[in-house]
């Protein structure tokens, strides 16, 4: 295979596993690296690169089962749970809250799918989808000054958990970001912001493995022998690049808030509609 493809889906893989778990919008990113620059679609088709992509997010999936993997024991019962010095036993995440946070999401995606492939998936609405996820971050660092009343995951309420699941419908929207959207509604429920981003990414696997694996049903006739080799040089890269980024971002987003990632996500939506428009 050309070595060139190898570049692209290392570059690829780079910009998925960085931008999927951020609040900054990864379909955007694609875009701008992808559909401006490297256009894969030119040298595998449309419906090959397509299957690229949904390989490269598997990358990044798995990347997340590996930094919380003591977590994900816990949720399924698999490991027992060690409580500190004063913790009552049932205060802690459990997966009928992540259940319940999925559900509202879950059924509108699978409810509106065709819709949203059909009609949603362009560069004018991935633009708005930038700049009013963006606006909804600030609101949410602007609202929530205060000190926050759930310091840690393990406090969340069935109630909380329902309000993050609606306010994640918003990322159905090309480039609003399903991170964005889950970790501002996080901070609006009265969750830290760190205790909202491991929620998020909680989430993000069963929902995003689950679409995934659906996606790559439909596709599995675009796994042409001929491209295998781009594909896991892309899995591998995503999951290196994801697995960096989210440990980076949980400590980050302590400290910086999310302020700072809406403003960089306005930039982005400039930058693609100066070169669109």
């Amino acid at each position: 295979m050309d070595i060139i493809l190898y570049i692209k889906a290392i570059i690829l893989g780079l910009v998925e596993g960085l931008t999927e778990f951020a609040p900054v919008s990864s379909t955007g990113h694609m875009i701008i690296v992808d559909d401006l620059w490297l256009n894969t679609n030119d040298f595998m088709g449309q419906e090959v690169a397509n299957t690229f992509k949904v390989v490269i997010q598997l990358g990044s999936i798995l990347a997340v089962v590996v930094v919380f993997w003591e977590r994900f024991l816990d949720l399924l019962g698999l490991r027992k749970k060690s409580y500190k010095l004063g913790e009552k036993p049932g205060g802690h995440l459990k997966l009928s809250h992540v259940i319940v946070g999925l559900l509202p999401a879950g059924v509108l995606g699978v409810l509106f799918e065709d819709i949203i492939d059909e009609k949603l998936f362009g560069t004018e609405t991935v633009l708005i989808g930038l700049v009013l996820g963006a606006i909804l971050m600030i609101v949410a660092d602007q609202v929530t000054k205060r000190k926050p009343k759930i310091e840690t995951v393990d406090q969340i309420t069935y109630k909380q958990a329902l309000s993050i699941g609606l306010i994640q419908c918003l990322s159905l929207w090309p480039g609003f970001s399903r991170s964005g959207a889950t970790i501002s509604g996080g901070v609006l429920m009265g969750l830290s912001h760190r205790a909202a981003s491991d929620f998020t990414f909680i989430m993000a696997v069963p929902i995003m493995a689950g679409a995934s694996f659906l996606s790559l049903l439909k596709k599995l006739e675009y796994f042409v022998p001929e491209y295998i080799p781009f594909f896991i040089a892309g899995f591998i890269s995503a999951f290196v690049f994801a697995l960096l980024a989210i440990k980076f971002f949980l400590k980050l987003i302590e400290k910086i808030k999310l302020t700072p990632f809406a403003i960089y996500r306005i930039v982005i939506a400039a930058i693609i509609f100066f070169i669109y428009f």
